[in-house]
């Protein structure tokens, strides 16, 4: 081996070890902020509130009840309830988008039963009562809750539920990317995670508890989950060995929110409908 080699392999071993430190540091640094990379960095985002029509009243068509349970932080979280005649072991966890908990994401929450056999809807309450119709209120809400505070909610409903529970779970935008947390929580109870353009984890560390199926719905057209975005969680997915179906549309974020007065509704019917079918299979 001359000096030229010798130097050369020297030089790429350095690069490769400088590498590994630095993607070792990054983990560690994730891992110790405790910190998930979600919707909340759009929070203060000029164009991406202006993504979000603001909701329109409308008059709500749902028979659920409201129901508490006590969360881990030793507080109480909070759902909108609709549960079959007698006794189901099958439950879809519906999470709202970005507002709130409000009457069009309960009316969602409501379709879902009425479409699905003897499963039981909770629709999840993240912000515990609050919700809004203005976009700079949604910004602040979607910011102010904690990790902590989120995923004690979760766990509460998942206790609610109960250890034999079967466990499904929707959600759009930052509910998108909490039905894919709730989902990866739920562990092998988990069935079916639907998520409509929340933003996914980003390392195979995070998915790897994931035992339920996974279906992405997503925008081309994406300013925030970028295609980019997108095929990067497609990919890791499917490099840890995780069961996963992409759909994505040529429409624009939030084209099939609840609250959207002008969704995109050739789009958004046909969403609803690979959703329904993948959650018809699994629960």
């Amino acid at each position: 081996m001359n000096r030229f080699t010798l130097i050369s392999s020297g030089f790429c071993f350095l690069l490769l070890a400088i590498s590994l430190v630095a993607c070792k540091n990054q983990n560690t640094n994730h891992l110790e902020t405790g910190k998930q990379e979600d919707m909340t960095q759009f929070a203060d985002d000029q164009k991406f509130k202006e993504a979000h029509d603001q909701p329109e009243d409308i008059t709500l068509k749902s028979v659920e009840k409201a129901i508490s349970f006590p969360t881990p932080d030793e507080k109480e979280g909070s759902a909108f309830a609709i549960l079959p005649p007698g006794k189901t072991k099958k439950y879809l966890f519906v999470i709202h988008e970005w507002w709130g908990l409000n009457d069009h994401v309960r009316q969602e929450a409501q379709h879902l039963y009425d479409e699905l056999d003897n499963v039981a809807v909770l629709a999840l309450d993240m912000y515990d009562g609050k919700f809004t119709d203005d976009r700079d209120e949604a910004g602040k809400l979607m910011q102010s809750l904690t990790q902590e505070r989120a995923e004690a909610i979760i766990k509460g409903a998942l206790a609610f539920a109960g250890e034999d529970a079967e466990i499904g779970t929707i959600g759009w935008c930052f509910g998108g990317g909490w039905s894919l947390h709730s989902a990866i929580m739920a562990g092998e109870q988990g069935i079916a995670c639907v998520m409509y353009y929340g933003m996914p984890v980003q390392n195979a560390a995070e998915l790897a508890p994931i035992e339920a199926d996974i279906l992405g719905i997503f925008a081309q057209n994406d300013g925030w989950i970028t295609p980019e975005v997108v095929t990067n969680f497609e990919n890791l997915a499917k490099a840890t060995g995780k069961d996963i179906e992409i759909h994505q549309f040529d429409a624009d974020h939030a084209f099939a929110n609840p609250s959207n007065p002008n969704f995109d509704a050739e789009a958004a019917q046909h969403a609803d409908a690979l959703s329904l079918d993948f959650l018809r299979d699994r629960l």
